[in-house]
């Protein structure tokens, strides 16, 4: 019989290490998604070239996941996480520090690449080390560490951006340097790893070429997820300035809503898919969006505008909360670090152009028309691609 033990040993430290890490990534992409018009002002840039900023960021994520993905397959997790951590530290910081939208740009593909490579290595750490039987509800809340991270972005934006700007809530992305320390005082390595792990370059990419057919079934089924996230997130809060007209303190208090629900989705929805089978439960969540859709674009008053932010949150990352359990069930041992990160962050480029394209739509018909058309097109496919996927949920990573 495997041993169950060592599986557990010291989950707590990895999990908080790899939510507060994805936390404090999001934060930093959700404060250029929450001052997009100010830097717009500042540049003197439109709407739809600062779109394009966060279009980059989503496009270089996927060389963050490789680099740091196959290091992570290779070298373990801790030092891969610890090296990404102070990576994005340095570059969030230094975008508060911008001169010019060509040096913002750069830092922005900067800042894709260990933005990249913070969720693969992540996951499959706290993944490796949680008990089997708590493995939806964790990856809940692991993954509603981006909610969180929008949420305290919000919060930063409704507190510092009217008194300071926008610049100086980047210099907060300092944080996550403090939390490599914490990784490498309090994470242990992963036992799953330890006992899996390839022994050479040549056998780490034989492994991955085996597996080119579930590689590709990832990156479709993350590309959609991805486009169901961003395709509700990214240009809402632009959403409710241009065709709501609110100022900052709406717009945040919306946004703070929105990202309470989506913990709550997160976590609830997580764990209920260790119940019913993460298909079903992601499957369940994005048809009950789709139904949300006309009341969350088109919502008569204010009232109902705060509850479908809410509602829509709630399905979308209630569907993403099953996602670093699905994902990391589906992925072999040896190759967990880099596989589920690295179609993640595919996924993230080939949807990256949604908010552009929406801006973009946004200028030939409304807003809330633009958000709408796109939310359910994206949600019906999404839910066709999980559909027909398959799963290995309870995987015991330890035998298998």
């Amino acid at each position: 019989m495997p041993d169950k033990t060592n599986a557990s040993d010291g989950h707590w430290p990895a999990l908080t290490a790899s939510f507060l890490g994805w936390a404090l990534d999001a934060f930093d992409f959700f404060l250029v998604v929450l001052c997009l018009t100010a830097i717009a002002a500042e540049f003197h840039k439109s709407d739809k070239e600062i779109a394009f900023s966060i279009t980059l960021t989503l496009a270089f994520r996927p060389v963050g996941a490789f680099i740091f993905g196959l290091m992570a397959d290779r070298y373990g997790r801790r030092l891969p996480l610890m090296i990404d951590l102070v990576f994005y530290s340095i570059v969030e910081v230094a975008t508060g520090f911008s001169p010019n939208f060509t040096t913002f740009l750069v830092l922005r593909a900067l800042f894709g690449i260990g933005m990249g490579g913070e969720w693969g290595v992540g996951a499959s750490l706290a993944m490796e080390k949680v008990p089997v039987k708590w493995r939806g509800v964790v990856s809940g809340m692991l993954q509603q560490g981006y909610a969180f991270g929008n949420l305290l972005a919000s919060l930063a934006y409704l507190f510092l951006f009217p008194r300071w700007g926008w610049r100086p809530m980047f210099f907060l992305g300092g944080l996550p340097a403090l939390l490599a320390l914490f990784v490498r005082v309090r994470v242990r390595e992963s036992e799953v790893w330890e006992k899996s792990r390839e022994e050479s370059w040549g056998n780490l990419r034989g492994t991955l070429l085996r597996h080119w057919k579930l590689f590709f079934y990832l990156v479709l089924l993350m590309t959609g997820m991805n486009l169901a996230s961003h395709g509700t997130q990214d240009m809402y809060p632009t959403f409710l300035q241009r065709f709501w007209k609110f100022g900052v303190v709406d717009r945040s208090l919306i946004s703070a809503v929105g990202n309470v629900g989506a913990m709550i989705g997160g976590t609830l929805i997580g764990f209920i898919s260790d119940r019913v089978g993460r298909r079903r439960a992601i499957l369940s969540a994005l048809l009950l969006a789709v139904l949300l859709v006309p009341l969350w674009a088109f919502a008569p008053h204010v009232g109902l505008l705060v509850a479908s932010a809410f509602l829509l949150q709630f399905c979308v990352q209630g569907a993403w909360g099953v996602i670093p359990a699905h994902l990391s069930e589906l992925s072999p041992n040896s190759i967990r670090g880099f596989l589920p990160g690295f179609a993640y962050q595919c996924g993230v480029l080939l949807a990256g152009p949604v908010s552009y394209l929406e801006a973009l739509l946004a200028e030939k018909m409304s807003y809330a028309t633009a958000m709408a058309a796109t939310a359910a097109t994206v949600f019906v496919l999404t839910a066709v691609i999980a559909a027909v996927g398959r799963e290995r949920k309870g995987t015991d990573f330890n035998s298998a």
